[in-house]
């Protein structure tokens, strides 16, 4: 799957009126403050009536989480789609996400610096990652029939955790953290979790064959690639 925006639903001129008022009210919940600013405010600044705010978003603070409703959706699109390694598609929708926010890095500091000012928006943000990994859960435990739900659900948390902190990192620095140490520490924890395919040779027509697992691989990853290694 292409790095498409998340509102690759949009029509382009949909896109492009939603993501100004989004650029407008943060800019001006940065300058004034987040309950000092109007919705009417909002939407001179971003030249939009009154009426198309609303039609666009539910309130103020559905401007500051837009995107995250559009990336949810998006990701249940990818997800449904075939995927040979469910763990590896888990960590690749961590990666779209990533490219995302990595493609206007100053628009997603803004968004920092308004959440972390304002409690309800905190609370909000709190809820919304756990979307995510619920997501990613829920996935999980479809795909791979068998799967214990600690497995499931340590595995959702942990590609979570590690890509907030790379984002954060991207947030907080001048300089570009590429994806590419996004994917370095996923790769990480699915070799933590025994789901890393290594560079086994390739298999032979022999009529015994011996497979070998890290002890931390869940039982239902070990059958999942002995059927596909069977089945080849």
């Amino acid at each position: 799957m292409s790095d498409t925006t998340a509102a690759q639903g949009l029509s382009a001129a949909q896109a492009a009126s939603r993501a100004a008022v989004v650029a407008a009210a943060l800019e001006l919940f940065a300058e004034q403050g987040f309950d000092q600013t109007s919705v009417e405010q909002i939407a001179q600044a971003a030249g939009v009536s009154r009426s198309t705010f609303f039609r666009q978003f539910g309130g103020k603070d559905d401007v500051v989480f837009t995107d995250h409703e559009e990336l949810l959706d998006m990701l249940r699109d990818f997800l449904a789609q075939q995927h040979r390694d469910p763990w590896a598609a888990v960590c690749e929708a961590s990666v779209l996400v990533y490219a995302h926010f990595a493609a206007d890095p100053e628009l997603a500091r803004r968004r920092y610096q308004v959440v972390r000012q304002v409690p309800a928006l905190r609370d909000r943000e709190i809820v919304t990652v756990f979307r995510y990994e619920r997501l990613f859960d829920e996935y999980l435990r479809a795909s791979l029939p068998g799967l214990d739900p600690v497995d499931a659900v340590g595995f959702s948390a942990l590609v979570t955790a590690i890509h907030n902190h790379v984002l954060r990192r991207l947030i907080r620095s001048a300089k570009k953290v590429p994806a590419s140490v996004l994917r370095t520490a996923l790769d990480d924890a699915r070799r933590r979790f025994g789901v890393l395919p290594g560079d086994d040779a390739a298999p032979t027509a022999d009529d015994v064959v011996v497979a070998v697992f890290p002890r931390a691989t869940p039982t239902a990853e070990i059958v999942r690639r002995l059927r596909e290694q069977l089945d080849s």
